[in-house]
């Protein structure tokens, strides 16, 4: 079945294909893949769902807070303290008598220099980026998360639009939580394998590794909502082709394509410079389609929206997906997964790809 395209702002009904999540078998070639890159425009004022659908750009939002202010590294050590004056005493010759320090002797005790403050260096989002980050590169160090304002909070849609309090949080400060449903069986489509093996967490970030041979593995926040908000901070070396990173919603019920199935975040483009939504809905599974032009090598927050009469996508909370097509939302509750998912084709051997997620929340619709 031929796809149908509009204009520059458009929604893109693809051919019916199998879902991401939980080893569903993918019927057709990723859309990611089909569609080609379209520059994300502005959503028109318009009420057609063509127009609402369409990618903006992501800029960082001027009013929030900047997220190197976030982000960026502090200062290990503080500055030493004034030797104290049995110091002082001990240094001079014991024969004769202690005389208290000099004016200027005091002086020099003192620290001549205030802390470094932190340059733009240090935050990876506060300078333009370098270009995609190697294979298998470690994430850098970020602030430690809080329960209110983890870091890169100030770019977040949550902060944007006052979500509120969370009712549900992850920081990976200490290990894996148990509300982690931590997949072990068959890849997706029966390829690979997923297990608990390839995830790992280490100084407050979560790692899912993909192997050559298929290893990788995914991951179900237990039972979701009806209707909410979901936001994660992510970020994805350059990796194998085979490999896209995903942030998505799930049927609590199991029972895909009914059920649904959001992917407010799928990293298609082993480059990862493009990122992609997918809506799945109805029985012959059919899907709305975005794109967002940005470097995912570098730290973003990733949020999706579900009220009853839309679903709509942010990054770094700024709009890039939007919809009010009744057929295609989901019709009970859903809970997010994040996996790292296997999609083998012929050619070069298979490198090793990484995705790391800083910290998840979720939020109910109404605060």
């Amino acid at each position: 079945m031929a796809r149908v395209e509009g204009g520059p702002d458009r929604v893109t009904e693809s051919a019916p294909s199998q879902g991401t999540a939980r080893g569903a078998e993918q019927g057709a070639a990723s859309a990611a893949a089909q569609i080609a890159a379209k520059p994300v425009a502005e959503p028109a004022a318009s009420s057609s769902a063509a127009a609402q659908i369409a990618a903006k750009p992501v800029a960082e939002h001027a009013a929030s807070s900047s997220a190197a202010a976030q982000i960026a590294a502090k200062p290990t050590t503080e500055p030493p303290a004034p030797p104290s004056a049995a110091a002082q005493i001990a240094a001079k010759p014991t024969t004769e008598p202690p005389a208290p320090p000099s004016a200027a002797a005091q002086t020099a005790a003192e620290p001549t220099t205030e802390p470094v403050p932190p340059s733009a260096v240090d935050d990876p989002e506060g300078t333009p980026p370098a270009g995609p980050a190697a294979a298998g590169a470690e994430p850098s160090a970020t602030d430690p998360c809080n329960p209110d304002e983890p870091a890169g909070f100030a770019t977040s849609a949550a902060a944007k639009f006052g979500w509120g309090k969370p009712n549900r949080t992850d920081d990976f400060g200490g290990g894996l939580d148990k509300s982690w449903g931590v997949y072990n069986g068959p890849g997706h489509g029966g390829k690979g394998r997923r297990t608990p093996d390839a995830v790992s967490v280490k100084d407050g970030v979560l790692t899912i590794t993909g192997d050559p041979q298929g290893n990788t593995a995914g991951m179900a926040w237990g039972d979701g909502q009806k209707y909410g908000r979901w936001e994660g901070r992510v970020k994805a070396p350059v990796g194998d082709r085979s490999y896209n990173a995903l942030l998505l919603l799930w049927p609590d019920a199991e029972n895909w394509p009914v059920g649904g199935e959001v992917d407010f975040m799928e990293m298609s483009d082993h480059t990862r410079q493009s990122t992609d939504m997918f809506l799945h809905y109805g029985r012959s599974n059919s899907q709305l389609h975005g794109e967002v032009k940005i470097d995912a090598t570098e730290w973003h927050n990733w949020a999706v929206e579900w009220a009853p009469d839309h679903i709509t996508a942010f990054v770094d909370g700024k709009q890039w997906f939007h919809t009010d097509k009744k057929e295609a939302l989901p019709p009970g509750p859903m809970h997010l997964c994040i996996q790292l998912d296997w999609f083998p084709k012929s050619g070069a051997a298979v490198q090793t790809s990484h995705m790391y997620v800083d910290w998840v929340r979720q939020y109910p619709l109404n605060p």
